[in-house]
């Protein structure tokens, strides 16, 4: 599998971004789109666990797999501090 050219990647983003902006109101924060030569992606950040998994089902990954013709894959990880230097801060969970 090689990189898809930037145009090409971001033709699709471009595509597929109005879903993923709708999915503000159901908890998603930011999505990254990734494109690298071991294939395309995406790095999630919602706003719960909870929120994730209810995108992410057994309906999702069988059009993931028809759209893109492999299974994907889902890591969940804690996201417990982020390094904002767009906004110059340190965000640490549960904490304002």
């Amino acid at each position: 599998m090689s990189k898809r050219p930037r145009d090409a990647a971001v033709a699709a983003a471009r595509k597929s971004a109005p879903t993923y902006t709708a999915l503000g109101a159901k908890g998603l924060l930011k999505k990254y789109y990734l494109n690298g030569d071991a294939g395309g992606g995406g790095v999630y950040l919602w706003e719960s666990e909870a929120a994730a998994r209810a995108w992410y089902t057994a309906e999702w990954e069988a059009r993931m797999a028809e759209a893109f013709g492999a299974k994907p894959t889902v890591t969940y990880y804690d996201n417990h501090v982020v390094v904002d230097n767009e906004a110059g801060k340190v965000r640490v969970e549960g904490e304002s």
